[in-house]
C-alpha cells in the first residue's frame, strides 16, 4: 500500500509531500491522522530550521478531503464531528509547528488542501495554481477551526466570496486577496521554494520560533503579560546572538546552533 504522507530530510529542512496523485493528493481520515502526528514529531525535533509541505506529481497540492470514503466516515453529524476533530488537530499541528513552514503550491489547491496551505507561514504558488474552497456543492460546512485557518489570511468578504460561489480562482487573484505570498512560473516552483527555506535556515532558528510565537499570540484579544513582553528579548540570552551580532560586526556569516 501507497504511504499517503512521505517524509525527505535535506539536511536542516524536511519536505513532506502528500502522496495520493491518482486522486488529486486528497487525503483520507487515516492520511489526515499520520500528516498531524508527522508534524507534532518534526516540530519537536530542535534540529531543525524549516518544512516544506508538497503534493506529489504536477496536478495537485490537495484537493481535500477523499470524498469517497464519505458515505462510510461523514455520513452523519456525528460522523462528521469526529472527522473534523481529525482535520483540525492537524491543521493545528501545521500553525503550531514551532518551525518556519512552506506550502509549496502546484496545481489545484482546495478545500482542505487550502486549509493545509493556509496553516503554513509562507505560499509559494506556481502561475497555473488554483484555489478555493467549492464546499456549497457538497452540501456541508467547514469547521470554526477550519474557516480559522483561512481566515488569517483574507478578509471575510473574500471568505465568503469564496464559500458562498464556491469558485476557484486563479493565482494573480489569489495573490492579490493574500491567500499566497508569491507566484513564480510553474517550473520555478520547487527551486523558489528550495533558495526560500535556505534563506529561512540561514537564520537564527530561536529568533524564528519566537517570532512564530510572537505573531500567533498577538492575533489573540487578550492583553500581554509582562512575561510576555520581556520574552521577546530573551534570545539576547543566547548564544546565537552573541555570534550573530559579532559576526555582523566582523562582516563575516554567523554560524547559529539553536542555542
Amino acid at each position: 500500500m501507497t504511504d499517503p504522507i512521505l517524509v525527505q530530510r535535506d539536511g536542516e529542512t524536511v519536505t513532506i509531500t502528500l502522496n495520493n496523485p491518482d486522486k488529486r493528493n486528497a487525503l483520507t481520515k487515516p492520511a489526515w491522522q499520520q500528516l498531524g502526528d508527522v508534524i507534532e514529531d518534526l516540530s519537536a525535533d530542535d534540529t531543525l530550521r524549516c518544512l516544506i509541505l508538497r503534493g506529489a506529481g504536477d496536478e495537485a497540492f490537495a484537493a481535500g478531503a477523499d470524498i469517497s470514503e464519505f458515505p462510510e466516515q461523514r455520513s452523519s453529524a456525528a460522523q462528521a464531528k469526529a472527522y473534523g476533530e481529525v482535520v483540525t488537530r492537524t491543521v493545528q499541528a501545521i500553525e503550531e509547528c514551532q518551525h518556519p513552514t512552506i506550502a509549496m503550491i502546484k496545481g489545484a489547491c482546495t478545500g482542505g488542501g487550502l486549509e493545509i496551505a493556509c496553516a503554513c507561514d509562507m505560499r509559494i504558488a506556481g502561475e497555473s495554481a488554483r484555489f478555493g474552497v467549492p464546499i456549497n456543492r457538497l452540501g456541508h460546512t467547514l469547521a470554526y477551526p477550519e474557516l480559522d485557518a483561512i481566515l488569517r489570511l483574507v478578509s471575510p468578504a473574500v471568505m465568503l466570496e469564496l464559500l458562498l460561489e464556491g469558485r476557484v480562482i486563479d493565482a494573480p487573484h489569489a495573490l492579490r486577496v493574500g491567500l499566497i505570498n508569491r507566484i513564480v512560473e510553474d517550473w520555478e516552483v520547487e527551486e523558489e521554494t528550495r533558495l526560500c527555506a535556505e534563506r529561512i535556515s540561514k537564520g537564527a532558528p530561536l529568533a524564528a520560533r519566537l517570532h512564530k510565537k510572537m505573531v500567533r499570540r498577538l492575533k489573540q484579544p487578550q492583553p500581554l503579560s509582562q512575561e510576555e513582553l520581556d520574552e521577546a528579548f530573551s534570545t539576547c540570552d543566547s548564544e546565537d546572538y552573541q555570534n550573530g551580532f559579532k559576526a555582523f560586526m566582523d562582516k563575516t556569516k554567523p554560524v547559529f546552533k539553536a542555542r
